[in-house]
């Protein structure tokens, strides 16, 4: 049974609304990224009711919790079908992508310890990999070894396994990179990962819910990228992307029972109860898993196949109105419901879009873009700077209102000159950003905050300036440790009481 709010609680929750009235919208399509939208709110309306059953339940232990273990096992049965795994595949839920990354790095590294290996392993990806994977080796001791793509961020496989070497515990591909939504040669990386006895992993945390029912650009089957391909050790797959569950909940899936048991943390010895994780969190909530659980049991295969649907008419309607668009291309031949756009290069200066300037002009028509910084590889080639687009099912109910921004946009910035850090920076801390970049020593947090503020940004309250291709112009042009150090200073500062 249920009681009335009291005043108090009742001017709680209006606070709490208050509060998200600043965020971005989160339904209707107008964010495209970091939100999965399915359009249909009976899924949100499932999820929310799933959340409140299970919110008193903690995760940590599925024996006094047996509810966690029916549901977990249900949603690996199914990603593993999906992602044409046999029995031998095995897998657990985790609390996102990032920690179905982390853990099959961590699972890799001390596979390759327990068969011999010793010294610093090495964690060997293109450079298109997601962060998270710079994380996993940052935290859990590996070399990471990036190999570069050319400018349409495709990988040729023969750069990547000519670094093989049994230094190496594993090699990771994407299906698709999120960056350029490019598909890597997963069958070509993982036949010549197994040959030389390499784990291989395939992030499939963007496109392990849709891919399985995506269309090639010609009418066929996409190269195979999955468990169909015997060389793939294992397999990330995110719920709270186009499994459209809330945050966060993602499938981490390893092909062996013993190699995913590796992946456990266990211990006896301490005079509490006896602690086993599957994953990184002790106690968690139940709430995610049982929101993704209910909206897959409601889905199925139909229900995801045409929800891809959806993606695929809308992804090749924008992909098709940017290709007309004079001055701007999209990246490569993107795979799956997201894209990068650059500038064209080919046409003449003062016909040109800038993405960054692009993404800001489709902003004042009340859409948000993701701009994405160029990239100097380690080759000497430079990854351009674009702006990226995912979409979902709701993008099709306002698709002929995004694709009129998305023209109006570049129509009002053609031929602006990209932005450039020099005539960005104020002339008072250029001579201050110049001896930082060189320093040894990490900046302080008041070093660091000075520096946003003379760059208009995390002062006053202003979290971010109206416009984001000045802003991006200067990180690019900053050394990448002088970024990163004002990037966390900036987040950081957001939270300080």
């Amino acid at each position: 049974m249920t009681s009335a709010l009291s005043a108090r609680s009742t001017e709680i929750l209006a606070a709490l609304t208050r509060l998200r009235e600043a965020d971005a919208p989160t339904h209707g399509g107008h964010v495209l990224s970091y939100v999965y939208d399915s359009g249909r709110a009976e899924l949100d309306q499932l999820a929310a009711e799933a959340i409140r059953i299970m919110q008193p339940v903690n995760g940590l232990d599925p024996t006094t919790f047996p509810s966690v273990a029916a549901m977990e096992r249900d949603l690996v049965r199914f990603t593993r079908r999906m992602l044409h795994g046999d029995q031998e595949v095995v897998g657990t839920v985790t609390s996102g992508g990032t920690e179905s990354c982390l853990l099959a790095v961590k699972t890799a590294r001390d596979a390759w310890r327990s068969a011999g290996g010793s010294g610093t392993p090495r964690l060997l990806a293109p450079v298109t990999v997601h962060a998270a994977f710079s994380k996993a080796a940052q935290y859990f001791g590996l070399e990471l070894d990036l190999v570069p793509v050319d400018t349409s961020g495709v990988l040729e496989p023969a750069q990547l396994t000519e670094r093989f070497g049994p230094d190496v515990a594993l090699v990771v591909v994407s299906a698709p990179a999120y960056p350029h939504a490019s598909l890597d040669p997963v069958a070509d990386v993982a036949a010549a990962a197994a040959a030389a006895g390499i784990a291989c992993h395939v992030d499939a945390c963007i496109g392990g819910f849709v891919l399985p029912w995506w269309v090639a650009e010609d009418g066929g089957a996409l190269p195979l990228w999955d468990f169909a391909v015997d060389g793939v050790t294992s397999m990330s797959a995110d719920l709270h992307k186009f499994g459209y569950a809330p945050k966060g909940a993602s499938v981490l899936l390893h092909r062996g029972r013993d190699r995913q048991r590796a992946q456990y943390f266990a211990t006896r010895r301490w005079p509490g109860y006896p602690v086993v994780n599957a994953t990184m969190l002790g106690s968690k909530s139940a709430g995610a898993l049982a929101a993704a659980w209910a909206i897959v049991e409601r889905l199925g295969e139909d229900g995801f196949a045409e929800l891809a649907a959806s993606c695929q008419r809308s992804t090749d309607a924008v992909t098709a109105a940017v290709r007309t668009i004079e001055g701007l291309l999209v990246v490569g031949s993107p795979v799956g419901p997201l894209l990068a756009v650059a500038t064209d290069d080919m046409v003449p200066e003062d016909r040109r879009v800038d993405p960054h300037h692009w993404a800001d002009a489709v902003r004042e028509h009340g859409w948000l873009l993701q701009l994405q910084p160029g990239l100097v590889q380690a080759d000497g080639t430079r990854l351009p700077h674009a702006t990226h687009l995912t979409i979902t099912p709701v993008t099709e109910s306002v698709l002929p209102d995004l694709l009129f921004a998305l023209t109006s946009a570049a129509d009002e910035v053609r031929g602006v000159p990209a932005a450039l850090a020099g005539s960005i920076v104020p002339s008072e801390i250029t001579d201050v950003l110049a001896s930082l970049g060189n320093r040894a020593d990490p900046l302080s947090s008041q070093e660091a905050s000075a520096v946003l503020a003379g760059l208009g940004i995390g002062a006053g309250g202003s979290v971010l300036p109206g416009r984001m291709a000045p802003l991006l112009a200067v990180l690019e042009a900053l050394p990448a440790q002088l970024t990163e150090r004002l990037l966390v200073e900036l987040l950081a500062g957001l939270v300080d009481p």
